[in-house]
């Protein structure tokens, strides 16, 4: 008999069945075949020459995926949240000033995220469903001067793709660091990192990527390094401080690499093996696809007399389409019936946009047709057998 006080837990000793699921929420997406099997591959070490080598080219398909030319390019080991706090907490200094466009969830946590380290917070705030003219992005610029301006490109939580071409010049006049989020957007819609001006950018692995959650692509500029680099003062994370994390990721032109921290590796093999795939399918094929597909979608939304919630065609969202809840149903139960009659998972609204829309992901290898129409059939199954209040 054992003299230990806690026993072995008797459901780790039998196995978990993980069911098969299409996942259409705004993410995690579907991981494909291609690269769960590069992550079952054998285990490596963190700084064996084989996982730098993989480093590198990781390094190459970031590169390719941001359209940039950054010596500075590299995946933060953690999902997209770590990425805004590497960006956020290397570009700025206690005291400084930071411009950020709140148009759903996502510039609601970078200024949350900016007010602990001590900056200077002011935002731009526009409805759900909205986006910023460059005209009162300028105007804000003049304003409060900032040392960083924060957009985001794919708002997930509100279905918007944010335009921008000529915010980089912008904030380039009023000697701004320009910062995006483009953890929604990345792979399914147009951007271009030099071309564009953007000097920090940051993304997911988890969306159009197809890729497990737990990396984060990142990359920054010329002038985003000058500053980063020159700081009065320490980054408050050690474990986000890009001076370890540029000689960690060969960065720097340092001849060695200094142990920083011990690197998820088997993540970094799918990280590679989605980016390969980016690489054959095209960037712009892939725009392509993704735009097609949700013009699809929206046509048979539309067709079935639901509302797109963001107005303005030209502002949504190809890779998270967001659609006004009908009135009378409870949000809920539609969801919990598509996820229990067809096993698809959709979502609910998030943040500004709680209990207002469905959320649906087409993102990656699950941007098609044939899921739209899964999608559609559910949807108008769910709103002939859910219940719907006559107040």
């Amino acid at each position: 008999m054992s003299s230990l006080s806690v026993l072995p837990p008797e459901c780790l000793l039998q196995p978990f069945p993980v069911p098969q699921r299409l996942m259409l929420g705004p993410g995690p997406s579907n991981v494909p075949a291609r690269i769960a099997a590069a992550g079952a591959q054998p285990m490596l070490g963190h700084l064996h020459a084989e996982t730098i080598e993989i480093m590198n080219q990781i390094k190459s398909g970031i590169q390719y995926a941001f359209q940039t030319r950054n010596r500075v390019t590299l995946a933060v080991s953690g999902p997209g949240h770590a990425a805004m706090e590497c960006a956020i907490f290397n570009s700025l200094e206690p005291g400084e000033s930071i411009l950020i466009v709140v148009n759903g969830i996502w510039g609601e946590r970078a200024a949350d995220i900016a007010e602990r380290i001590g900056a200077k917070v002011n935002t731009i705030v526009t409805s759900p469903g909205g986006y910023v003219a460059n005209e009162e992005i300028e105007q804000a610029l003049d304003k409060y001067r900032p040392v960083v301006f924060f957009l985001t490109h794919g708002e997930s939580s509100t279905g918007v793709v944010h335009p921008i071409d000529g915010i980089g010049d912008l904030c380039h006049k009023y000697n701004c660091l320009f910062l995006v989020d483009s953890v929604a957007a990345l792979g399914g819609t147009p951007i271009c990192m030099d071309e564009q001006g953007i000097d920090i950018m940051y993304t997911g692995s988890q969306k159009v990527l197809n890729a497990p959650p737990g990396t984060a692509p990142i990359s920054f500029s010329e002038r985003a390094c000058q500053k980063i680099f020159n700081r009065r003062t320490k980054p408050i994370s050690y474990f986000l401080d890009m001076n370890w994390l540029a000689n960690y990721w060969g960065c720097d032109d340092k001849p060695v690499r200094a142990y920083h921290h011990t690197g998820p590796v088997a993540s970094f093999y799918g990280l590679r093996e989605s980016l390969a795939i980016l690489a054959e399918t095209g960037l712009e094929n892939s725009w392509k696809r993704h735009k097609e597909v949700a013009e699809y979608f929206h046509k048979g939304l539309e067709e079935m007399g639901l509302k797109l919630f963001v107005q303005d065609k030209k502002a949504r969202l190809p890779t998270v389409t967001t659609i006004v809840a009908p009135p009378g149903y409870d949000w809920r139960e539609i969801t919990g019936y598509i996820m229990k009659t067809y096993n698809i998972e959709i979502s609910g609204g998030l943040g500004p946009s709680a209990g207002m829309v469905f959320r649906v992901g087409l993102m990656g290898c699950n941007s098609s047709k044939a899921n739209v129409d899964k999608v559609l059939e559910a949807l108008a199954d769910a709103l002939k057998h859910c219940h719907k209040s006559r107040v």
